[in-house]
């Protein structure tokens, strides 16, 4: 037991003239990027890049994301207040309560319990930030500037969320449930909630959407939810609440911090870059775009003339499956097919790998771009303008001198 006391294109070819690009490429517009120590991150590789520090949100550049399933210490952090501090003792006594107006019963389950009276399952899923790409948008949109690194994939280990719902009883009128954990508001004011979102009831009745305790085998991060927090595989991963203590079944849509307002929710009609848009005018985000990661080689490789490189990654494409895999070194003129796996189960991302031939010496690009099930394929360029900077799944680049 554990005892816790993407930049714009103009940046982007201001950098080829030295061939300096930086990990993930990274912060274009000034805002703060820098990395803490190892203790300060928690057992987070040193190689993470901190976005800011109260609270502390963290992503993972592209080439610390080149294993088949996201190692626990390379997870990116995604915080909206500070994390609890949590002793053996709390452990202990840590239980879940099971509430709401459509809720039959009220329960309450020790952590014991949990892994010791229902049936644990383990499903390889993938989180993505809503934000994901922000540093991108211009306008610029408030919030995390991240670039690239704010997803990974793990074998997470819990209990289906439905079979705890299914013991408490789930009322006919359910609509959705929303969740509550013990993160810390930043006003340390113990009264104030500091974000309790939710999904659709159909979303949590899913098979993969599990109450987790345990990433890659072990026990959770603290920075990643420890010692238990919930993972909705392919939606924002803001809806994943960590340290997880009270889940609600409502008969209306969830109405917690986050929930409202323009949080995790895009315009529902296109708009024009900068517009002002209502809160009426949002739509809660659900399913992520497809969208896909050149994990290898790092940006800015050096190859000599004739030879050929390997790229692999990651492509995802939030409910549903990727199905196809294209790369392109002539800034998508033509593009030729990846071989593409399939996914470890549902909503897993999926490995992908081609090998490039280069015609000629000079500087190139390498680009990635994903098409899922339905027909959509990544956009080339930055898609749809929004207020708060979500969706971006623009194709993936990376730089490629060969002399």
């Amino acid at each position: 037991m554990k005892d816790y006391s993407s930049v714009s294109r103009r940046k982007f070819l201001k950098l080829q003239s030295k061939f300096v690009f930086g990990a993930g490429l990274a912060g274009s517009m000034g805002w703060p990027r820098w990395s803490l120590s190892t203790s300060d991150l928690a057992g987070k590789h040193p190689g993470l890049v901190v976005l800011n520090d109260r609270p502390i949100n963290a992503e993972t550049p592209p080439h610390l994301l080149d294993d088949l399933l996201t190692p626990a210490d390379k997870f990116f952090v995604r915080n909206n207040g500070l994390v609890p501090q949590i002793s053996g003792s709390m452990i202990d006594q840590w239980t879940l309560t099971i509430e709401g107006e459509a809720a039959t019963t009220k329960k309450v389950i020790s952590l014991n319990e949990l892994k010791t009276k229902f049936t644990q399952y383990t499903y390889q899923l993938t989180l993505e930030c809503g934000g994901n790409g922000r540093a991108e948008f211009s306008p610029p949109a408030k919030g995390n500037q991240w670039t690239t690194g704010a997803v990974g994939c793990g074998n997470w280990t819990g209990v289906r969320l439905r079979d705890l719902l299914n013991y408490a009883g789930i009322k006919d009128n359910a609509q959705y449930i929303g969740y509550y954990g013990r993160d810390i508001h930043l006003s340390q004011d113990p009264n104030k909630v500091v974000i309790s979102r939710g999904v659709p009831i159909s979303k949590a009745m899913e098979d993969e959407s599990l109450i987790a305790w345990a990433l890659n085998g072990e026990d959770l991060p603290l920075l990643n939810g420890y010692p238990l927090r919930l993972v909705f595989g392919g939606w924002p991963a803001s809806c994943s609440g960590k340290w997880l203590n009270k889940i609600v079944i409502r008969d209306q849509v969830h109405d917690g911090p986050k929930m409202t307002g323009q949080s995790y929710r895009v315009p529902c009609k296109p708009v024009a870059p900068g517009a002002e848009v209502a809160d009426e005018d949002m739509c809660i985000i659900e399913s992520m775009p497809v969208k896909s990661l050149i994990t290898y080689p790092k940006t800015g490789a050096i190859i000599k003339k004739d030879a050929k490189v390997t790229i692999r990654g990651h492509a995802w494409a939030g409910d549903r499956q990727v199905k196809e895999m294209y790369y392109s070194i002539d800034f998508g003129m033509t593009w030729l097919p990846c071989q593409l796996d399939p996914p470890a189960n549902r909503l897993a991302w999926q490995h992908f790998q081609a090998t490039i031939p280069f015609p000629n010496y000079g500087y190139y690009e390498v680009w990635a771009r994903a098409v899922d099930d339905q027909g959509r394929s990544q956009p080339m360029l930055l898609p749809g303008w929004n207020p708060r900077g979500y969706l971006n799944n623009a194709c993936h680049r990376i730089a490629i001198k060969v002399q």
